[in-house]
């Protein structure tokens, strides 16, 4: 019986979790995600309900995690492909669960404000804009470039367990213990990742070529990304996505607690379908890209999103408003593993490898630009018209970008992952 048991659940052959290099990654994400979970709750919980942010003020908390990118990614993806990539990895970790420990400390010191929270929102930006990328490279040196797709879908499925125990357990956590000092969990949590990560074997050279020249080497990355047509295309239909999340994201917390009545527990377990959603995503997911191709693929993800913001914002305040709000955190969760673990993938798969760190760094500033204005366009309409128009807002413009994407050959014609050309091969190294 225990071998029938055994053989069952036992790993085909060719899967990549049998890889030992990439069974240690995918550990490590697992548990910095469920740490994740606590602070995506405590840290707005935390402005929302203990500081009474206004819809503003939560739309410049979101603001300030994602100015790092604006200001960063460039210079850092030149450092990055200077430097291991593993260390800085390792380091970013380390460096957000300090930042996360401060807030109960503030708190218990009588210092914390939303001030202290901008502050906190900046430094997970910017670890997330340098050791991000750095995460992101690193799996392309331990899967090869045409497993990358099913790479993505498994860090996702990684992620989607978390998102399934990890909004109830930091629910009952900031319930019993309050939002600031459950955020002490999620710096406990982050700590073992980085534990985990020390000891994974990344064999990588990275010599400082005698010509190396920072402002040169900056300009090749961005050229070659202004270059490629695909990528451009990519940082487009993603950075539209990215604008229309930040909108919806500064008010769905506010949305919870102030039109549905929500406690924090009660949102807690909402999120939970978050959970559900990525892994249906994450399981089906590689599946689907094959299927559909990568392009359309990414391009289903977006209408999934706007189909979950817009529900919400017509969903009245009721017991089926609740589920709306459970179904609209399903649809973002399905909607983003289909276009990341397609996005990550295709443009991995077109850049040589010298040119990662820079291609990387360039894409995330690409898309992450209107991030800021769209934190603040939602906020702005959070405090000025309504909650409901900030989502509404949100879910309009995502459908019509699905259009426009659709329509565009770019993305549409790729049924397949491309590969790198020789001759661009060769200019890389």
């Amino acid at each position: 019986m225990k071998t029938i048991f055994r053989d069952k659940f036992r790993l085909p052959s060719h899967d990549l979790l049998r890889d030992l290099v990439y069974r240690r990654l995918w550990t490590s994400i697992l548990i910095s995600s469920f740490g994740a979970q606590v602070t995506m709750l405590a840290l707005p919980l935390t402005a929302a309900v203990l500081l009474h942010a206004s819809p503003t003020q939560m739309g410049w908390l979101v603001f300030m995690e994602t100015l790092p990118f604006v200001l960063l990614s460039l210079p850092s993806g030149v450092l990055l492909d200077r430097i291991r990539k593993l260390p800085v990895y390792i380091i970013g970790e380390s460096t957000i669960s300090v930042a996360v420990a401060s807030v109960p400390l503030a708190a218990w010191l009588g210092w914390l404000s939303m001030d202290w929270l901008y502050v906190v929102g900046f430094v997970i930006g910017a670890v997330n804009t340098t050791a991000g990328s750095a995460a992101q490279i690193v799996l392309t040196q331990i899967v090869p470039r045409d497993r990358l797709v099913e790479a993505h879908a498994k860090n996702a499925l990684a992620t989607s367990g978390s998102e399934i125990a990890g909004p109830a357990a930091a629910g009952a956590l900031i319930k019993l213990l309050g939002a600031p000092l459950a955020l002490l969990a999620d710096a406990i949590l982050l700590l073992t990742s980085a534990t985990i990560l020390r000891g994974i074997d990344v064999r990588e050279v990275r010599p400082v070529r005698a010509d190396a020249h920072f402002w040169r080497d900056l300009k090749a990355g961005v050229h070659f990304v202004r270059n490629k047509p695909l990528l451009l295309t990519l940082a487009a239909t993603v950075g539209g996505w990215q604008l229309c999340y930040n909108a919806a994201l500064v008010v769905q917390i506010l949305f919870a607690t102030r039109v549905l009545g929500l406690s924090e527990q009660a949102v807690g377990f909402c999120y939970m379908g978050m959970g559900l959603g990525s892994i249906v995503a994450s399981v089906f997911g590689n599946r689907i890209s094959r299927h559909l191709g990568p392009g359309p693929c990414l391009v289903a993800g977006v209408a999934v999103c706007g189909t979950g913001w817009f529900s919400l914002a017509i969903a009245p305040a009721s017991a089926f408003g609740v589920f709306v709000f459970a179904f609209m955190l399903v649809c973002f969760s399905i909607g983003g593993v289909l276009i990341f673990i397609n996005f990550l993938a295709l443009r991995q798969a077109v850049t040589p490898e010298p040119l990662l760190g820079r291609m990387t760094s360039t894409m995330r500033w690409l898309i992450l630009i209107p991030a800021g204005p769209g934190a603040l366009i939602g906020g702005w309409m959070g405090e000025h018209i309504g909650l409901r128009y900030s989502l509404g807002f949100a879910g309009v413009s995502a459908l019509l970008l699905a259009g426009v994407a659709w329509r565009n050959p770019v993305i549409r014609a790729i049924t397949v992952l491309p590969q790198i050309e020789k001759h661009e091969e060769l200019l890389g190294a």
